[in-house]
């Protein structure tokens, strides 16, 4: 194993706001605007309650600490430090599904899967835990419970989900996902250094193993981002539409672009959001999440435009031969 990667800049006072995808924020903005969204928060209150949730996530986890998974809690302090965040409990549960989560209703926790520990590296262990804790100070843990609980509800019928819950669970699926793309900018902040944020992609995507290639995983996640005719398009929606998290390749594709856009640089410069600076007008984040929507439309239309064109010639084509 090669040595990990020292963060060299601690990121005093940074504001979850610094990282946050636009549409991560407009999208949570939008979920508040349910008009059923407190109603569906009450009931899962009043019937789970804080207590139980967090016993019954955490009943066969062991606590990290400074003589419990030495490792671990080496690599939690140096990101706790990084983007200078207050300690969380921190645990891991015996699960052989490589993740990792942050829960909790007013009491946040984060919880590692052992898989996930066994698999990575210390760099890559790192990206996860910064992208964890960024989830915390983000504020996300409320709202990533109540997805959880209501897809769990959704997948056994139980009479809570009905139709107001099941809109409310799409819309947090849909935001979770953007929250996910903002999580992994922070992961790449916490290592100071992207390579690891996109190996752990590919351990994720199932390259665990020593036969995996970081570089062939990258050009995977650009064949796949720009790939497609009509087709092609209409399937990646609708392949999303199911899931919680981005799929590792667009996760890889998101954080090249992020990174190469010169964010990275400007924040690592010293040039990013405080804590207790005035927030931005909620216009604004909707101003940007538009701008973000806009150019993946614009990018999927361009592609489904020319699998259009191609269809068109090849029909005019063979029109000719006939």
């Amino acid at each position: 194993m090669t040595d990990p990667i020292r963060a060299t800049r601690v990121l005093t006072q940074i504001d979850p706001r610094s990282w946050e995808h636009p549409a991560d924020r407009a999208a949570l903005n939008a979920l508040r605007r349910i008009p059923v969204f407190d109603e569906v928060l009450r009931k899962l209150f009043g019937f789970f309650g804080e207590k139980p949730l967090r016993l019954a996530f955490l009943s066969g986890a062991v606590r990290v600490g400074p003589t419990q998974f030495t490792r671990i809690h080496r690599l939690y302090q140096d990101a706790l430090r990084t983007l200078d965040a207050p300690e969380y409990p921190l645990y891991v549960q015996q699960k052989t599904e490589i993740n990792a989560f942050a829960f909790g209703m007013q009491h946040p926790f984060i919880v590692l899967n052992s898989e996930l520990v066994e698999k990575l590296d210390d760099d890559q262990l790192r990206f996860v835990l910064g992208h964890e804790i960024a989830h915390v100070l983000s504020g996300h843990p409320l709202y990533i419970t109540m997805m959880t609980v209501l897809y769990q509800l959704a997948q056994t019928g139980f009479p809570i989900v009905g139709l107001a819950a099941r809109v409310v669970l799409m819309a947090l699926m849909e935001w979770y996902r953007k929250a996910e793309l903002s999580c992994d900018r922070a992961g790449i902040l916490t290592v100071q250094s992207a390579d690891p944020g996109m190996g752990t992609m590919l351990v994720f995507a199932g390259g665990a193993g020593g036969e995996a290639n970081v570089a062939d995983f990258i050009a995977q996640a650009e064949e796949y981002r720009e790939t497609g005719d009509l087709a092609d398009q209409v399937f990646k929606v609708l392949n999303t539409l199911a899931l919680t998290h981005p799929a590792p390749v667009i996760r890889v594709a998101e954080m090249r672009t992020w990174f190469e856009s010169g964010a990275y640089e400007r924040i690592m410069g010293g040039d990013y959001r405080r804590r207790g600076e005035p927030d931005a007008a909620y216009k604004e984040d909707v101003a940007a999440a538009a701008q973000s929507y806009r150019e993946t439309a614009k990018e999927a239309f361009g592609h489904a435009s020319d699998a259009a064109r191609r269809v068109m010639d090849s029909f005019r084509q063979g029109f000719r031969r006939e």
